[in-house]
């Protein structure tokens, strides 16, 4: 094995306040219209949000600008909005039951942790989350494990935190889970600093797909989760893909499984089912993996969605990962 790194970052990051926004928007035309067509991007930084994407639904009175506002925590950020409905001609092959676009989706799963995930996602994360709660503001964590499985080092960068601030939580972090006293720490490498979030820079809807999934050594399919709604098969059969991963995980008393699945627009049934258990790959057999067979398993036409945008879509608790 050799040295393995992960990052995570806070929930005021920029690209974490626009995946929770377009989260948010799909969450509430969820909670009127459980049928809710959406696909919202948002753009943000500098004072200024970005709406735009594809939405059909009955759903009324939807106050996105709220909704910007209250995530963002600026009540004079200027909005603009444009929203479509969805093509007709996408529509009408989803109407049948079919995906919302072709596309592979990968599910993976690993006795590694607890949560199922790698342990230097799980450790940045962990990180992240436990800084976050002193200093919750815009912020980068980064872990290093060395081929001994040790932490070789650690990088934290947060808003409004010095480096003497992040290194004692840093080290309290290190007592707690009983890691390596000797790695190396990296806090504010490029000096304290105080502007964050949109004040500092852009966001955008699925810029930290890494972060969203398994960390750099897992391959991903590609497909952005937040913002869109469950027929989007870049979302639910991801998730569908981790539930598969972790059932045959468990059922199989494996060390680590690999799913893939892949899609054609506007076609029910996957064009591959692949499962790989230790390295050695079969068909994946006992689950219904149409849209509309993973939307009813995992009952995802509730407004579930903008926890799901803050700290990663896989080990925070989800249905998928039961």
């Amino acid at each position: 094995m050799f040295y393995r790194t992960a990052e995570s970052v806070s929930p005021k990051h920029p690209d974490k306040l626009c995946d929770q926004i377009s989260d948010a928007i799909l969450d509430a035309y969820l909670s009127q219209d459980p049928n809710a067509r959406v696909a919202a991007e948002t753009c943000g930084g500098h004072g200024v949000v970005f709406i735009t994407g594809e939405i059909t639904s009955t759903a009324e009175d939807i106050d996105i600008d709220g909704i910007v506002r209250r995530i963002t925590g600026d009540p004079n950020i200027e909005i603009h909005t444009k929203i479509v409905k969805q093509s007709p001609e996408i529509a009408q092959g989803v109407d049948v039951g079919g995906a919302g676009d072709q596309g592979i989706m990968i599910g993976y799963a690993t006795d590694e942790t607890p949560e199922m995930l790698p342990l230097e996602v799980v450790l940045a994360r962990r990180l992240n989350q436990f800084i976050y709660a002193h200093f919750p503001y815009d912020g980068k964590t980064q872990v290093t494990i060395n081929p001994e499985g040790k932490v070789d080092s650690i990088v934290a960068s947060f808003q409004n935190a010095s480096k003497d601030e992040l290194k004692k939580l840093v080290r309290e972090f290190i007592t707690k889970y009983g890691l390596n006293p000797e790695a190396k720490l990296h806090m504010n490498p490029a000096g304290d600093w105080n502007q964050g979030g949109f004040e500092a820079d852009t966001g955008l809807t699925g810029r930290k797909l890494i972060v969203d999934n398994y960390g750099p050594r897992i391959p991903i399919g590609g497909g952005c989760f937040s913002g869109k709604d469950a027929t989007k098969v870049d979302r639910s059969a991801a998730y569908m893909a981790r539930r598969v991963a972790v059932d045959y995980l468990r059922n199989r008393n494996a060390h680590e499984v690999f799913v893939r699945l892949a899609y054609a627009i506007g076609l029910a049934e996957p064009l591959e089912k692949t499962v790989i258990v230790d390295g050695k790959p079969e068909e994946i057999e006992g689950y219904d993996l149409t849209p509309a067979g993973i939307i009813k398993y995992l009952d995802l036409r509730r407004p579930i969605y903008e926890p799901t945008a803050r700290y990663g879509h896989f080990g925070e608790g989800f249905d998928w990962d039961k």
